[in-house]
């Protein structure tokens, strides 16, 4: 569980629950929408844990020492209740018994009975057509909390019912400031994992500490410092190497943005501060001083059209082969 304290970012969407909190103003039903990583359960690990807390500090947070708190943290408390589901998707049957016929029992302990859905997007028409009779005429105990990565998944008539809280990007900097104070990275890794996950602070935590994601940006460094040196016979290696992991190439194009977005900015500022890849600044600086600004802007956008095609399930190698001549000539 977790309270407001620990929430990154997001100062919109924490005064606004805040403040209906304080107000007692608490809706039956809200929808908190964002990309896998961007905090949505913390968010509602926050509401949850807030609004059953028995001595809430200033009225607008968990204290986290009343036994409330810590039966929420310890994921036992009565009256916070998590809808699981076996199959890929949330039947009507799963809605019906863990929501439905449990809604009408009065809460345990609490004055509020909350169901957080976790994986709401998933939920079947039918089970979002059973959810719904419940939302229309909610027991004024009860509050339900759906979590999706797609608003669109909803029905509009559920969507219509709720409280749609968005979850923004965070910037570079309030990324990079966790990760430097919470997990003691160095600043120079803290701010290159925070621009390659775009405001994904999940995403950010999870390369950050990965070694998978150094090894990813150790071989990409690689390649793009050597390009101008290499043949064919060199090319054709690199490409081998980036298909034995097809599944992680966004992450390597990604990588490849980033490197080129400091080429770019420093041909613009000469500021080696404002470089992500600061310890690579001597690298950057002479590919800065040999490409033009047409030449960098093809760069990227031939990086981007990679992205496209292998969307579209182009051939691999062929889509990696331009790519790397791109960036070679």
């Amino acid at each position: 569980m977790a309270n407001f304290r620990d929430i990154i970012g997001q100062q919109q969407v924490k005064n606004h629950l805040q403040t209906a909190i304080k107000q007692n103003n608490i809706s039956h039903a809200y929808i908190l929408c964002g990309e896998t990583g961007s905090g949505k359960r913390t968010v509602s690990d926050a509401i949850s844990q807030t609004i059953q807390c028995e001595n809430r500090i200033d009225g607008i947070d968990a204290c986290e020492n009343c036994k409330s708190c810590i039966q929420a943290k310890s994921h036992n408390h009565p009256d916070i209740k998590y809808i699981t589901h076996e199959k890929t998707s949330i039947s009507v049957d799963d809605i019906r018994e863990q929501l439905n016929n449990d809604i009408s029992i009065k809460p345990y302990s609490s004055k509020y009975k909350i169901y957080i859905i976790p994986d709401a997007g998933k939920m079947t028409e039918q089970a979002q057509n059973a959810l719904l009779k419940t939302i229309e005429e909610p027991p004024a105990y009860a509050v339900i909390i759906m979590i999706t990565d797609n608003i669109s998944s909803l029905l509009p008539t559920i969507q219509s019912r709720c409280i749609t809280l968005n979850l923004k990007p965070l910037s570079n900097n309030e990324i990079a400031s966790y990760l430097t104070s919470h997990l003691k990275l160095e600043p120079e890794r803290a701010q290159i994992a925070a621009g390659f996950c775009q405001g994904n602070m999940g995403k950010a935590i999870r390369f950050a500490s990965s070694q998978d994601f150094q090894e990813m940006k150790e071989q990409v460094l690689t390649l793009l410092k050597s390009i101008d040196k290499m043949n064919i016979t060199d090319i054709i290696n690199v490409i081998k190497d980036f298909s034995k992991n097809k599944n992680n190439i966004n992450d390597y194009l990604d990588l490849m943005l980033l490197w080129y977005r400091d080429v770019l900015m420093f041909k613009v500022t000469k500021d080696t501060n404002l470089l992500l890849y600061q310890g690579e600044y001597k690298d950057i600086s002479k590919q800065a001083s040999t490409r033009g600004y047409a030449d960098i802007e093809k760069i990227i956008n031939a990086i981007d059209k990679a992205k496209i095609r292998l969307n579209a399930n182009v051939n691999f190698e062929v889509v990696l082969e331009l790519l790397v001549l791109t960036l070679k000539d």
